[in-house]
């Protein structure tokens, strides 16, 4: 299995961890797996609502020790 991507926008605000993942996403292949570090609590659901509307899916979104992990894979 390919190593997972990781994008850090922790110290980043809304919409700062979105755009950084669009950016990443246009380089990524179908199937790949993106792992977004983020410190704005918004992004735990701004990111999922945004990969549903966009046909991504959404594998994991949990807090650690306050930094949001939002891990999911390309779709298309």
């Amino acid at each position: 299995m390919a190593e997972r991507i990781v994008v850090d926008a922790r110290g980043s605000f809304c919409p700062g961890p979105l755009m950084e993942l669009i950016a990443r996403l246009k380089f990524a292949a179908v199937g790949e797996e993106i792992e977004v570090l983020s410190t704005d609590k918004g992004s735990a659901a701004d990111i999922p609502e945004w990969l549903r509307k966009v046909g991504h899916e959404l594998l994991d979104t949990r807090e650690e020790a306050g930094v949001w992990h939002i891990a999911l894979r390309k779709s298309k």
